[in-house]
C-alpha cells in the first residue's frame, strides 16, 4: 500500500484517515500541530503518541522532505538561494530576503514551467510535474530550520505558474493559514501569475485576501504575444477584464509587474501606452530590471528603470523599482535548477 503524503492533508482529512483506521478523532490535532507547529517530521519524536499510534503512523504516512543540494548565500545583503532535492530527484529553488521589517522567501510551484516566458529562465530546463502542497510548505519549514529565522512574507514566484497548478496551492494557502497550524494571514502571502485568465476568476471567488501580482511586461497584444506565450490565449483585453473582477470582488489592489527589457518594452511610447492602459485601475506597478539569462540575450540599463518609473509618474501611475537581490548569486529563479538537471543529464549520459 503507497503511505499518504501527511503533510498534504488538511486537518479534516487527517481525522478521516485516523478515524478510518480506528484511531480517536482528537489525535489529528496533536499530530497536526506536531507537524505545523513544532516542526517535528519523525513520528517517533512525537512524545505524547503512544508507541503503537507511532508505530502506526509510519505504516499509513510518509513525511517527504526536501534536501539541500547547493545554498548560495549573498555577501551583499544576505539574500540565500537554495536548491532543493526532492525525493523523486528533481529539483526546485527557495530564495530567502532579508527586508527592514523582517524575512519574506520565494517559494516554487512547479518542478519547470510549462509557460514559456523568453526572458525566464525557469521554463528552459523544461516542466516536468506540479509540486504537492507538502512539497510547497517544506520549502518554508526546511529553509527556516535551517536559516534559524522565522518569515514573515511569502511569495509564489519561484520555478512555475502558480494558478498552473492551482488546486495545490490552494490546498498549501490552506495549510498556511489554518489557526491549528501556521495561522498566517494570507496578506502576507502574494501570488504571482503570467495570467490565466479563467484561474484569475476562480480565485477572486475565493476572496483570499492575498496580493495577486500579475506578470504584464508589456502593454501591446503583439510584443507580449511575443515574449510571453500566454498571450495567444489570454490577451490583454481579457486579462485586464479579470484583474478589475478581482479587485471588485475582493477590493484587494492588484500589483502589475513589468520586466524593463532594452529595446523591447523600454521607451518612452512603450511607458505612455502602459499608463493609459492601466488608468482607473486600482493598482501598483513593479518595474523590474530583467534578470540575466545566459540564453538570452536581454538586457536593462538600470537609468532606464527610473526614468520609465518616472514617466509613469507623471502619467499618474504609482510605480516602484524593485530593489535587486542577491545579485551576486544570481538570485533569479531557473538557474540552478537548469544547471542541476544539465548535470544529472550529463553524468546519466556518462554512466
Amino acid at each position: 500500500m503507497e503511505k499518504i503524503d501527511i503533510l498534504s492533508l488538511d486537518l479534516s482529512e487527517l481525522e478521516a484517515v485516523l478515524v478510518e483506521n480506528g484511531e480517536k478523532k482528537f489525535r489529528a490535532k496533536q499530530i497536526f500541530q506536531w507537524l505545523h507547529v513544532k516542526r517535528v517530521f519523525d513520528f517517533d519524536k512525537m512524545t505524547d503518541l503512544s508507541i503503537q499510534l507511532r508505530q502506526r503512523l509510519n505504516e499509513i504516512f510518509c513525511i517527504n522532505g526536501l534536501f539541500v543540494q547547493k545554498k548560495l548565500e549573498s555577501s551583499i545583503d544576505n539574500t540565500v538561494k537554495y536548491l532543493y532535492r526532492l525525493s523523486d530527484g528533481n529539483f526546485v529553488e527557495t530564495v530567502l530576503m532579508e527586508y527592514n521589517y523582517g524575512y519574506s522567501i520565494c517559494v516554487s510551484t512547479q518542478v519547470g514551467c510549462k509557460m514559456g516566458c523568453r526572458f525566464c529562465a525557469s521554463a528552459i530546463a523544461g516542466f516536468v510535474r506540479d509540486l504537492r502542497p507538502s512539497e510547497i510548505l517544506m520549502q518554508i519549514y526546511q529553509t527556516e530550520q535551517d536559516a534559524g529565522v522565522k518569515v514573515s512574507g511569502i511569495v509564489l514566484m519561484g520555478i512555475g505558474e502558480p494558478l498552473d497548478n492551482y488546486d495545490n496551492v490552494i490546498k498549501f494557502l490552506g495549510l498556511l493559514s489554518d489557526k491549528n497550524g501556521n495561522d498566517m494571514s494570507l496578506r502576507h502571502v502574494s501570488l504571482s501569475t503570467c495570467g490565466i485568465v479563467p484561474k484569475i476568476y476562480e480565485l477572486a471567488e475565493r476572496k483570499l485576501q492575498l496580493t495577486l501580482c500579475i506578470s504584464l511586461h508589456s502593454a501591446d497584444n503583439s510584443r507580449r504575444s511575443e515574449i510571453m506565450p500566454v498571450n495567444r490565449a489570454y490577451d490583454i483585453s481579457e486579462l485586464l477584464k479579470a484583474c478589475r473582477y478581482y479587485i471588485d470582488k475582493t477590493g484587494r489592489r492588484i500589483t502589475f509587474e513589468y520586466a524593463v527589457i532594452d529595446n523591447v518594452n523600454s521607451s518612452d511610447k512603450d511607458a505612455d501606452k502602459l499608463a493609459d492602459l492601466l488608468r482607473g485601475i486600482n493598482c501598483h506597478v513593479n518595474l523590474i530590471p530583467v534578470n540575466k539569462v545566459k540564453e538570452r540575450n536581454y538586457t536593462t540599463a538600470r537609468s532606464g528603470v527610473a526614468d520609465f518609473a518616472k514617466r509613469l509618474g507623471k502619467r499618474g501611475i504609482n510605480a516602484t523599482v524593485r530593489r535587486t537581490l542577491g545579485s551576486d548569486i544570481e538570485a533569479a529563479c531557473g538557474q540552478l535548477r537548469r544547471d542541476a538537471a544539465d548535470q544529472k543529464r550529463k553524468e546519466g549520459a556518462d554512466s
